[in-house]
């Protein structure tokens, strides 16, 4: 049975509707699975809007443009559910209970992936709300797969991370109560000592809702789905599709604009970054494997299924490559923003970082701050410059630290994708890609949909981005012409006298 047939009337429940893979996987679902059943979403309230006036702006997005045009009957089976995994039992009305009662399978996604917010928000959405999800699925009698979206960093403690579970850090009981009990500003204050492994609360929250997830998994169809660094899009609905400027995406616009011209991290370390619409193709052919196994006979206890979803080391690019693909795609398709000369690069030596950040980025943003308050409108840089300090600082484990994610029972699941629908789910041709093409299309991307610009630089920019390149070497040269001349004088007089 292929995987559309699988899937020809079956009923989702996806949470986490609203995010960057819940979106994508709401459009690979319409787009490829037309045939599908009801596909619930949750959603929460949100600035006076409900959930379906919430789902209804979600699908107006240039994302879903593709599904639309190709599957237009497929929305009508989108099915809004109004809750918020922040509220015991989601805050999911009786009568929508009785709505979602005949789904086969659950996508849990929705999380807070910010690795800067506080001890509570994370444990209560991330933790709590994964073991409210998990209690809500007890009573689906007709659930035959549990997704859990985790994340790869879940033990960075670890520098090599298989595809089973470890020995939990923090018994999450006890850490929900806390987060229940305490203030915000008393649970940061314990972050450090609760669980001193854990750069931030991210990694902790999901690691303790990873081991929700093993012990109910003696009581229904689970499967742990951990992915690495999430990037934009490589081929579907089309490439270079993102909506978020989280982690090292931010930071690469950052550097395209001009404003970031270093950064403390280690240019051989390998990131291990996956796509967005790889990610959902993955989810969809995980929960068919584990759906149809469970289908006639639920099979329960045993060893937790835990799948790494991350290029490993098939295909992963250092540091220093990933900047040096970014200036070169950045200087031939420049932002229309940009304001100087995207350079720069990173540096181990954290004194020469500081010297170049304060040097490079602070006391020019000052100074065109002061020009820019001077003609009458807000200064903007220097804040901008403490967002990209705050994120880089939030980064710092990551941009210093290798890991090894292993992903063989993965891979094994391309094997279950038959011959007629490779090219609709298969999800690691990301590996043998071309990285200087998807990073220049991942660059239109963050044009087109983050700084909302032509794809296309227009000709005054790619003129203006080239005046720069003059000017900044000119600089350079004379900078370095007068240190040369000054240092021959200095050597000249010692040696006379």
């Amino acid at each position: 049975m292929s995987i559309a047939q699988f899937y020809a009337g079956k009923e989702i429940l996806i949470t986490g509707g609203s995010g960057f893979i819940g979106k994508v996987l709401i459009e690979k679902i319409l787009r490829s699975l037309p045939n599908v059943g009801k596909v619930y979403i949750l959603l929460r309230s949100k600035k006076g809007k409900n959930a379906s006036q919430r789902l209804e702006e979600i699908l107006q997005i240039p994302l879903f443009r593709h599904a639309r045009e190709e599957q237009p009957e497929a929305f009508k089976k989108l099915i809004a559910i109004d809750g918020d995994c922040q509220e015991l039992g989601l805050g999911i009305s009786s009568l929508d209970m009785v709505k979602i009662r005949n789904v086969n399978i659950i996508f849990h996604v929705a999380a807070t992936v910010r690795f800067d917010d506080d001890m509570k928000t994370s444990i209560i959405l991330n933790t709590r709300g994964t073991h409210e999800i998990l209690k809500l699925a007890l009573n689906l009698t007709k659930l035959k797969s549990f997704v859990h979206v985790s994340t790869t960093y879940s033990h960075p403690d670890l520098r090599e991370v298989d595809e089973r579970m470890y020995a939990p850090y923090v018994d999450w009981r006890t850490a929900i109560k806390i987060a229940e009990t305490y203030d915000q500003e008393t649970l940061n204050m314990l972050l450090p000592k609760f669980s001193p492994e854990h750069p931030n609360s991210y990694t902790l929250s999901k690691n303790m809702a990873e081991h929700i997830v093993e012990e109910y998994s003696h009581k229904l169809p689970a499967v742990i789905f951990r992915p690495s660094i999430v990037v934009s899009s490589f081929r579907e609905p089309f490439p270079g599709w993102i909506d978020n400027f989280n982690g090292p995406v931010g930071l690469f616009v950052a550097c395209g604009i001009g404003i970031m011209r270093t950064n403390h991290a280690d240019p051989d370390i390998k990131l291990d970054l996956i796509p967005v619409d790889m990610v959902a193709k993955a989810l969809l052919v995980t929960g068919y494997k584990h759906a149809k196994e469970n289908e006639k006979v639920i099979k329960l206890g045993g060893e937790l299924e835990v799948y790494n979803c991350c290029a490993s080391s098939q295909k992963r690019l250092t540091m220093a490559d990933i900047i040096n693909l970014g200036k070169a795609t950045v200087f031939e398709n420049p932002y229309e923003k940009c304001i100087w000369l995207p350079e720069g690069s990173v540096t181990r030596c954290f004194f020469w970082h500081y010297l170049r950040f304060f040097g490079l980025q602070v006391l020019p943003a000052i100074l065109l701050d002061c020009l820019i308050r001077l003609s009458g409108h807000p200064p903007v840089l220097m804040r901008l410059q403490r967002r990209i300090k705050s994120t880089a600082h939030i980064l710092n484990v990551f941009s210093n630290t290798e890991w090894q994610f292993n992903n063989d029972k993965l891979k094994s699941l391309e094997n279950l994708i038959g011959d007629d629908e490779r090219s609709v789910f298969t999800f690691m041709d990301y590996c043998s890609a071309d990285m200087t093409k998807y990073m220049w299309n991942s660059s239109k991307g963050a044009k087109e949909f983050l700084l909302k610009e032509s794809p296309i630089s227009s000709t005054a920019a790619r003129v203006r981005v080239r005046i720069y390149w003059v000017i900044h070497y000119t600089i350079q040269y004379i900078g370095l012409y007068y240190i040369v001349k000054n240092l021959l004088r200095l050597l000249y007089k010692i040696i006379v006298e």
